[in-house]
C-alpha cells in the first residue's frame, strides 16, 4: 500500500488543494500549529535541470520546458482552457510551487485606498477587511519571502523591508534622473529575490533569467521556502494528484477531496476535517463548478450566484525607449529594478478612474530582442533581423505598465460544454473583456512612459498596450464579503454555504489595486490560517469526522 493509499483512510485536519504560493503558506502554518495537513498537487516539482540559464542555448531551450501558457505547454499537470472569448491568455504553472517557479517576483502590498475604493471613487466595492487588518501579516510573509528593497517609498504607509536592495545600474539611474527632472515618483525595485543569502536561498547573481524558473535558487519560489520546511514539520505533499471534485455531506459540510492518482490511475478519497481550495482565480471556480449536488445544482458554495464572476486579469503594456548608450540590461531581477506609483491613484485631471504601476525592466538577451514579449507587434524577426538585434540589445529600456483592473460580472470563468482535461473533468473558459475606463488609463499611462523615456534621452519609443499573453493575475472569481448575497466567502475566506471549506487565493480579492498581487494573496493565506488555527476548537466539521 503507497503513502496515498494510507492516508485516504485517514481524516487529517486540513486538506489543501494546490501547492502554490497560498496553499504553501497555509500548509506551513498549520503544521507549524501542530495540525495535520495533506496537499494535494496535480502536477510534480520543477526540474530545474531541464535548463541552464548559465548556457549560451538558454534563450532558445527556456520555452520548451517552462512556457508560461498552458495552452502551449501541454504538460501532463495542465488543463486546457478556452480563451476563445478572453482578450488575456491565461499564464501559470501546474505543479509544486505553482505560479511562483515562473513569476518574476515583483513584490507589492496593496495600499490603503485599495480596500476602499467604493467609497473614495464610486466604483466596484470596498474590502471587508482593511490595510491596518492585514499589516502585519505582509510583515510575516516579507520575511519568508526573502523580500529585498528599500524601506520608506512615500507611496505606501511605512514598513520595514527584511533584505538589502540591488545595486542600481546605469540603466536605473538614466530613468532616476530622468523622473526627479520631471518631479515624478520612483522607488528603487521590491522583489521576493534574496540579494543576500537567506533562510533557503541563495543570493541573485543577476542572470536575468526569473520568468523561467531560477536555476540559482535565489527567488522566493514556494518549492524552496515554504515547502521544505512544511514537510519537515509534517506536512504531506501529494504530487500528480489531481482533484474531481469537493465532498459533502448531508448537512452540506465538506467531507474531504476526490481525487486521481495520475502515477496509479486509482481515484481516492482523501478525507478532511477542513477543506482548503488553493487553485487560482482560475482553477478554483472551476473546482466549485464541478462540485456540484442536488443541493448545490450550481456548484458548491455559488447560492449568490457569484462563483466565476468579476474575473481581473491585470491589463498589461510595454514602452521601450531605444537609446544609443549601452548599458547591461539584460541582468536581473528581470521583473522590476525600479518602479513608479506617480500615477496609481484616481487624479482629478483625466477622464477615467484608478491608475498603474509602472515596472523598469531591461529586454533580455539577443533573441529576446526580437521575440513577442516585450516588443509586441514590433517583434523583430524578418530581413532586418540582424540589423534590430544590434539596435535593441543592450540599448533599450522597458516600462512595463500594470493597469488596475475593475470588477465587472460579465468578465468571468464557467464551465466549457465539450471540452475536457485528460481525465474527462470539464475545463474552464475564460470570458474577458477590458472595458473604456481600462482604455483610457491604459492610453493615459502610455503616453505618460513614453514622455519619460524620452526625457531619459530615448531617441526612439515603441509602444505595445494591451498584450495578450499577460495573464499571470487571475483574481476575484469567488469574491470575499459580509454579504453571502452578494459574495462567495467571508473575510477569512470561509464558504458562507460551506462552514469547513476556505479559498485562500487570489480569487477572494474584491479589488485588484495596480501592483503584483502575491504579496497580498500570502498575507490573505496566513491571516485565513492563523484564524483556522486560532478558531479550531469551535470548528464546524462533518459528524462523519467527529
Amino acid at each position: 500500500m503507497n503513502e496515498k493509499q494510507k492516508l485516504s483512510r485517514e481524516v487529517v485536519d486540513v486538506v489543501i488543494v494546490g501547492a502554490g504560493p497560498s496553499g504553501a503558506v497555509a500548509a506551513k502554518r498549520f503544521a507549524e500549529a501542530g495540525m495535520s495537513v495533506v496537499c494535494l498537487e496535480q502536477g510534480g516539482a520543477p526540474d530545474y535541470t531541464l535548463i541552464k540559464n548559465d548556457r549560451l542555448d538558454f534563450e532558445l531551450s527556456k520555452d520548451r520546458h517552462f512556457s508560461w501558457n498552458p495552452n502551449h505547454r501541454q504538460a501532463p499537470s495542465d488543463y486546457p482552457v478556452d480563451d476563445s472569448e478572453s482578450e488575456v491568455a491565461p499564464l501559470m504553472w501546474n505543479g509544486i510551487g505553482g505560479s511562483s517557479v515562473l513569476y518574476a517576483a515583483a513584490w507589492h502590498r496593496f495600499r490603503p485606498s485599495d480596500f476602499r475604493v467604493r467609497t473614495l471613487d464610486g466604483v466596484a466595492d470596498d474590502w471587508p477587511i482593511s490595510y491596518d487588518d492585514l499589516a502585519p501579516f505582509y510583515d510575516r510573509v516579507a520575511e519568508d519571502f526573502s523580500v529585498s528593497g528599500v524601506a520608506g517609498d512615500p507611496a505606501f504607509p511605512y514598513h520595514d523591508v527584511p533584505l538589502p536592495p540591488f545595486e542600481l545600474k546605469e540603466m536605473e539611474k538614466k530613468m532616476i534622473a530622468a523622473h526627479e527632472r520631471l518631479g515624478w515618483h520612483w522607488w528603487p525595485g521590491s522583489n521576493s529575490i534574496a540579494s543576500v543569502k537567506h533562510n533557503n536561498l541563495e543570493p541573485c547573481v543577476r542572470r536575468g533569467a526569473c520568468l523561467w524558473g531560477c536555476f540559482d535558487g535565489a527567488k522566493a519560489s514556494v518549492d524552496r521556502t515554504h515547502w521544505p520546511v512544511a514537510r519537515r514539520l509534517g506536512a504531506k505533499l501529494l504530487p500528480f494528484s489531481r482533484v474531481l471534485r469537493v465532498e459533502t455531506d448531508s448537512r452540506g459540510l465538506a467531507t474531504g477531496v476526490t481525487y486521481v492518482d495520475k502515477e496509479t490511475g486509482e481515484t481516492l478519497l482523501q478525507r478532511g476535517r477542513i477543506v482548503v481550495i488553493a487553485a487560482n482565480g482560475l482553477g478554483t471556480p472551476r473546482l466549485l463548478f464541478n462540485s456540484t449536488s442536488g443541493a448545490n445544482p450550481d456548484g458548491l458554495g455559488n447560492s449568490s450566484g457569484m462563483v466565476g464572476k468579476r474575473l481581473m486579469m491585470h491589463p498589461y503594456a510595454t514602452v521601450i525607449g531605444l537609446f544609443d548608450d549601452f548599458f547591461e540590461n539584460w541582468q536581473g531581477p528581470f521583473g522590476q529594478r525600479m518602479y513608479s506609483m506617480e500615477f496609481a491613484e484616481t487624479r482629478k485631471d483625466t477622464d477615467f478612474v484608478r491608475g498603474a504601476k509602472w515596472q523598469l525592466m531591461g529586454t533580455g538577451g539577443p533573441l529576446n530582442t526580437v521575440g513577442a514579449f516585450p516588443w509586441g507587434d514590433n517583434a523583430g524577426w524578418g530581413a532586418d533581423f540582424h540589423k534590430t538585434v544590434n539596435k535593441r540589445f543592450g540599448r533599450s529600456i522597458d516600462w512595463s505598465i500594470i493597469a488596475e483592473d475593475l470588477p465587472e460580472e460579465h468578465n468571468r470563468v464557467v464551465l466549457h460544454p465539450t471540452l475536457t482535461d485528460a481525465d474527462g473533468v470539464p475545463s474552464p473558459k475564460m470570458i474577458y473583456k477590458n472595458n473604456e475606463n481600462t482604455r483610457r488609463l491604459m492610453k493615459f499611462n502610455v503616453e505618460r512612459a513614453s514622455e519619460a523615456l524620452r526625457e531619459a534621452g530615448a531617441y526612439e519609443v515603441l509602444q505595445a498596450p494591451f498584450f495578450r499573453e499577460t495573464g499571470w493575475h487571475m483574481l476575484g472569481t469567488c469574491v470575499m464579503g459580509d454579504d453571502p448575497q452578494t459574495s462567495v466567502v467571508d473575510s477569512y475566506g470561509r464558504l458562507h454555504d460551506v462552514a469547513n471549506l476556505f479559498i485562500m487565493d487570489g480569487s477572494v480579492m474584491p479589488t485588484s489595486s495596480c501592483v503584483n498581487p502575491t504579496g497580498t494573496v500570502a498575507a490573505l493565506a496566513l491571516r485565513s490560517a492563523e484564524h483556522v488555527v486560532e478558531t479550531a476548537r469551535e470548528q464546524h466539521v462533518s459528524l462523519e469526522h467527529a
